[in-house]
């Protein structure tokens, strides 16, 4: 039996999504029995590969980089999941949506500095407009909320999803 094709993906966030993925601790053992982990933060993978059964994204789409990373994930995955709630509402990377990303910089990088008053550009991707949950830009299959979603509900989404299960996200019994 072939194992399922796992990625993960970090777009604007904290990365708190991903500290409580290693947080599931022994639990993450059982998902690398069912699963390759083909793309994410500790994997050496430069490139999203094609034909990724399930993908976890954690974070809001907030620069023109993310904007084409998760559209051609969305083209190579079977599965999306949007994991915490940057990803599922836009949450602490939206609040900038009130305020035009220029100003935005120009006030960090410009008045706000001692020395060096200029906006970088270099390496840095083109903010959007605003910040937007994943869903906003593709299609989402699943939806794990959470600030960070804790350990217990991640392991119980991917376990569920890869014994070819829906999760059942009321059943907050199981997040304790």
């Amino acid at each position: 039996m072939r194992k399922a094709r796992l990625a993960t993906v970090w777009l604007d966030g904290c990365s708190g999504c991903h500290m409580s993925l290693l947080d599931m601790d022994e639990l993450i053992l059982n998902v690398a029995k069912r699963a390759d982990v083909v793309y994410g933060p500790l994997v050496d993978a430069q490139e999203f590969p094609k034909a990724v059964d399930v993908t976890v994204v954690e974070g809001a789409v907030s620069s023109q980089e993310d904007l084409e990373k998760i559209r051609t994930i969305r083209q190579r995955t079977k599965l999306l999941v949007s994991l915490g709630d940057c990803a599922v509402t836009g949450n602490v990377p939206a609040m900038r949506n009130s305020h035009p990303a220029r100003k935005m910089l120009e006030r960090i990088y410009i008045e706000g500095a001692q020395e060096s008053r200029v906006v970088p550009t270099d390496g840095v991707p083109a903010l959007l407009r605003h910040a937007v949950p994943v869903h906003e830009v593709v299609k989402v299959d699943l939806h794990v909320p959470g600030c960070p979603p804790s350990a217990k509900a991640i392991s119980y989404v991917l376990g569920e999803l890869l014994d070819g299960r829906v999760p059942d996200l009321t059943a907050k019994v199981k997040f304790g």
